[in-house]
C-alpha cells in the first residue's frame, strides 16, 4: 500500500535551530532546514528550509533541486552571468549540473525536492 502523508502548515513548522551557512559570501548567514519525506532508495528528499539575508554559492552537479519560495526574495545567478528574481509562490527548478549562486534580500523559507543522479 502507498501511504498519504500530509506535512501541516509549512509556514509554520518548526525547523529547528538556526545554524551557519556553510556556502556563504555573507558573514553570519544562517540556515535550518528539515527533512520530510526521503524515498526508500535515498535519492529523493523534500523538505523544508529558511535562510536569513545574505549571498551563497550552489552547486547542484550532484543532485537537480525543484524549489517553492513560500516567502521571501531571492535573486538566482547562474553561472553563466545571468540572473532571475524570484519571490513567494514561484517554482523553479535547478537542474543537475547547474552552479550560481542565491542573493537572499530578506529571511526566506523553500519547499525543496533534490533528485539524486544515478
Amino acid at each position: 500500500m502507498i501511504a498519504f502523508e500530509n506535512f501541516g502548515d509549512l509556514m509554520k513548522i518548526d525547523l529547528g535551530t538556526f545554524k551557519p551557512k556553510p556556502t556563504t559570501l555573507t558573514p553570519g548567514q544562517e540556515e535550518a532546514a528539515l527533512a520530510l519525506w526521503e524515498s526508500a532508495d535515498g535519492k529523493m528528499e523534500t523538505g523544508v528550509w529558511e535562510c536569513t539575508p545574505g549571498r551563497f554559492t550552489a552547486d547542484r552537479t550532484k543532485a537537480s533541486e525543484m524549489c517553492h519560495i513560500l516567502s521571501g526574495r531571492v535573486t538566482i545567478h547562474n553561472s553563466d552571468g545571468t540572473s532571475q528574481d524570484i519571490g513567494p509562490g514561484e517554482m523553479f527548478s535547478l537542474p543537475l549540473g547547474w552552479t550560481g549562486e542565491w542573493t537572499l534580500h530578506e529571511r526566506t523559507r523553500k519547499i525543496y525536492i533534490f533528485v539524486t543522479a544515478g
